[in-house]
């Protein structure tokens, strides 16, 4: 068979993707992912007691407003890199923004605290369980958005791998927000970001086997 005809077969069946294709998917993906994350989390650790009086505390809504910016962030970056050739342009500046506040919060109150009182706002209460836990609620998502590109063409696979990783670690993180007594900026900045960032790993180690096709 000529090149020529060759071309002209594989072009022969092309149909319009629908719009919005992949938004639709990844929306699946995430919703599904969030149920089965908020299950996990009720199932495993409940909702914290005074859930609706730390409501009502400024740092809860910080705490809170930094995870959902870095998914939002994450989102963005995921969609991008969901589609062959695309690149990430200014997302990962986006990215940054919020890691860059809640770092500048914490180096803000560690400053004015008296040398007794960092140690806690560092460590708090469950600084050796809370990046695990975040990192355990954001597997039935990063398992879900898995599915979501896989019927997706990512072209750089390790990117597309680390994105969607992040993604669900945010989410994962957004649930366990539910759970966790921690509202310590020095505390989120660390130990929040830690849990985020180890799917994000994760996918950027195993994307090009994860996501192949």
């Amino acid at each position: 068979m000529k090149t020529d005809d060759l071309v002209q077969l594989l072009a022969s069946d092309i149909e319009p993707v629908e719009r919005h294709a992949v938004e639709r998917r990844l929306a699946v993906a995430l919703g599904l992912g969030a149920v089965l994350a908020a299950t996990l989390m009720l199932t495993l650790l409940g909702v914290r007691p005074d859930l609706a009086q730390a409501m009502h505390l400024p740092l809860f809504w910080v705490k809170l407003g930094f995870v959902a910016a870095l998914a939002w962030t994450s989102l963005l970056a995921t969609l991008r890199l969901s589609r062959p050739g695309r690149r990430l342009g200014w997302v990962p500046g986006a990215m940054a923004l919020p890691v860059l506040f809640i770092w500048a919060l914490a180096g803000i109150i560690l400053a004015g605290a008296e040398p007794p009182e960092r140690p806690d706002l560092l460590l708090g209460a469950t600084w050796q369980s809370c990046p695990w836990l975040i990192a355990l609620l954001s597997l039935p998502v990063f398992a879900a958005l898995l599915w979501a590109l896989r019927g997706l063409a990512p072209t750089d696979l390790p990117a597309a791998g680390a994105t969607t990783g992040l993604l669900a670690g945010t989410v994962g993180a957004l649930v366990y927000c539910l759970h966790c007594p921690e509202t310590a900026p020095p505390f989120v900045a660390i130990w929040y970001l830690l849990g985020m960032s180890l799917p994000g790993l994760l996918g950027g180690l195993a994307g090009s086997r994860l996501l192949r096709w």
